[in-house]
């Protein structure tokens, strides 16, 4: 039996460094698992599309679709689960969509070191892009919670849209509760639009985002394997 192709499915940016980073993930995820196909795929603003890159795998061959997103929503639920779906109903290779990269303590880990030199003593927003997708919520506040046990102090979460507090909002409730210092942990994977409006947030400190990590590339290949299994 042929082992699936690992289709690595990102959301999409104009940011080039951030695109130079879902590229390096990519590899690394593939330098991992010598002999296994990573292939490019995006939900938005960048080629090739999900879609397309299911109905060009070859028929005899399954694919496994591994969100490099980190939470649940409509980009989980209904992009890629209808491109799953329509390589099914193709009658050729059988597809399935592994879960998104987050919620999980690597994660968390990963947020932890970039908070490295950032004193315990400050309060933390652990900023999100947010989603309409009240399970997104849940998760962004099961990482928040991970990180609480690997650092000290408050941990709080804010967004970048769809939800509340938004990031600013979050950070100046830490100020007024008489907080001089405030330090935002970017819970993004790459820059783009969402990391660069965190600079505007009234933070003292904002962290790099996730990427480079070759924690989150081991995740990736965790969430192929766990998706093999389940087939």
């Amino acid at each position: 039996m042929k082992q699936p192709i690992l289709v690595a499915c990102s959301h999409g940016t104009n940011n080039v460094t951030g695109q130079q980073l879902i590229n390096q993930l990519r590899e690394m995820v593939a330098a991992l698992r010598p002999g296994l196909t990573v292939l490019e795929a995006y939900v938005d603003v960048q080629e090739p599309s999900l879609d397309t890159v299911l109905r060009d795998v070859a028929p005899e061959l399954d694919a496994v679709v591994v969100p490099l997103l980190l939470s649940v929503g409509f980009h989980v639920r209904v992009d890629i689960a209808n491109a799953v779906a329509a390589r099914n109903s193709q009658r050729a290779g059988s597809a399935v969509a592994a879960e998104p990269l987050g919620p999980d303590g690597e994660l968390a880990a990963v947020l932890a070191e970039r908070l490295r030199d950032v004193p315990g003593d400050w309060p933390v927003v652990l900023a999100a892009a947010g989603s309409s997708d009240p399970a997104a919520a849940d998760a962004v506040e099961e990482v928040a919670a991970e990180l609480r046990a690997l650092r000290p102090g408050t941990v709080a979460a804010g967004y970048g849209a769809s939800t509340t507090p938004t990031v600013p909002d979050a950070v100046a409730e830490l100020h007024d509760q008489g907080h001089a210092s405030v330090a935002v942990a970017s819970y993004l994977l790459a820059p783009g639009y969402f990391h660069d409006q965190l600079a505007k947030s009234g933070a003292t400190v904002v962290t790099e985002p996730l990427l480079p990590s070759q924690q989150v590339a081991r995740l990736a290949l965790r969430r192929f394997n766990e998706a093999v299994a389940r087939q």
